[in-house]
């Protein structure tokens, strides 16, 4: 594969891994087995146990395994084309996603803020009305 192809295939194929990593471990559609998980990662009684919940739990831990899943299903190697190739990929791919989970989390914070701050000026022009 080009150098160009693969590094286009490292910023695409970050993004299901941002994706999926970032829905199972913020979003609501997952909050149950979220709380459950973060509950055996605290007081599971085995350290691999505890361990094993609370990678259900990291968005950065968990893109690791679903990077994973990716390099099988697409067999995508980054610069070498032998099992370097896979680490190089491995790595390269939970670094992307991370970066764009970042980006979203930042995204979702400058929206929350923002409407918060559109709340208030409402309420303030509601109060002033009165």
């Amino acid at each position: 594969m080009e150098i160009l192809t693969q590094i286009i295939w490292l910023f695409v194929l970050a993004v299901p891994i941002a994706c999926i990593s970032w829905t199972v471990t913020h979003e609501e559609i997952f909050r149950e087995p979220h709380e459950w998980c973060v509950k055996r990662s605290k007081f599971d009684r085995h350290i691999l146990s505890r361990k094993f919940f609370y990678l259900f739990t990291c968005e950065y831990c968990f893109s690791h395994y679903i990077t994973i899943f990716f390099i099988l299903l697409t067999d995508y190697k980054l610069l070498l084309n032998d099992w370097r190739g896979y680490i190089l990929a491995g790595f390269s791919l939970v670094f992307m996603a991370n970066i764009y989970m970042s980006l979203f989390a930042l995204l979702r914070q400058a929206i929350k803020k923002e409407k918060v701050e559109i709340e208030k000026i409402e309420n303030e022009t509601e109060n002033d009305k009165k």
